[in-house]
């Protein structure tokens, strides 16, 4: 009796990891040549969040690890891909009002609704 309650446990854990592992997380992205223009356009979602137009007019979800405060109002900002390397990606920092904001990810989105002019 007892193997056999083992053995049902078992197959219920199975069937519960089944679709857990189905499920399809975003995967990392990264934009390259940062520093050459890689990075065309930026809109505000919130206080930390953006989306980001890279070349090929792809565009990018970067959420930040905190708010960053006046993100909302700003009208620059900075985008500094680190370590040397020109590509922009989840270890990459936003810079708001002198403050480095570091990424918490950044993933590749179908292009916003166009704004009705």
């Amino acid at each position: 009796m007892k193997s056999r309650t083992n053995a049902l446990f078992a197959a219920l854990a199975i069937g519960l990891a089944v679709p857990a592992a189905a499920v399809e997380t975003p995967r990392e992205a990264r934009i390259n040549f940062v520093d050459h223009g890689g990075i065309r356009d930026w809109r505000v979602v919130d206080r930390d969040t953006l989306l980001i137009r890279g070349t090929g007019n792809r565009w990018y979800k970067a959420e930040l690890f905190a708010p960053a405060w006046g993100l909302n109002f700003a009208h620059a900002i900075g985008f500094d891909p680190g370590r040397g390397s020109g590509t922009f990606d989840r270890f990459s920092s936003v810079i708001v009002e002198g403050r480095r904001y570091p990424l918490r990810s950044l993933v590749q989105v179908e292009p916003p609704a166009r704004k009705n002019a």
